[in-house]
């Protein structure tokens, strides 16, 4: 892996992406940041009520997420929570890079994530958000894909063993 690496994980709310990536920058020993908190209230409030952003409720959130990556870039690297769901989105957020965005995928089923989000507790997503964000899911094939029912340990270990042959030597 090279320095100043920007690391993003991503997939549909309750994928897993807060915990794999809060272990990922752990053991890689670089920074967290989950794109969550960067949301403005409004957002937020249009979440709490059940009502799926649009692309133009997303501009402003796109924006400062794409300048952090690109401060990031320049510093020592960062990992980041994201949705990303949609390949227009990714690609702001590549922009704003130097180097290319180590993605990963967190992906799973419906049922699955469904009951994950119906037992968590203190986040504004309401589960009732989860069809309209598998159907906006734009799977990436640049990225790496991981099954969500892995143990997160395990799923760390596979993204760094990843990224660091993508950038050994052929």
């Amino acid at each position: 892996m090279s320095a100043s690496q920007v690391f993003i994980i991503m997939g549909v709310s309750g994928s897993g992406k807060t915990t794999v990536g809060r272990l990922l920058a752990q053991t890689l020993e670089l920074p967290f940041f989950d794109a969550d908190d960067f949301h403005s209230p409004e957002n937020i409030a249009k979440m709490q009520g059940g009502t799926p952003l649009t692309d133009d409720d997303r501009q402003g959130w796109l924006a400062r997420l794409a300048s952090s990556i690109e401060g990031w870039s320049q510093g020592p690297g960062a990992v980041l929570a994201c949705s990303a769901l949609k390949e227009k989105y990714r690609q702001q957020l590549s922009a704003a890079d130097s180097q290319p965005i180590a993605w990963t995928l967190l992906d799973g089923p419906p049922e699955l994530v469904r009951r994950r989000l119906e037992g968590r507790q203190g986040h504004y997503m309401n589960p009732a958000l989860l069809d309209s964000q598998f159907a906006t899911l734009e799977r990436p094939a640049y990225a790496l894909c991981l099954p969500i029912d892995a143990a997160p340990e395990y799923l760390v270990n596979r993204i760094v063993a990843h990224f660091n042959k993508a950038d050994s030597p052929a």
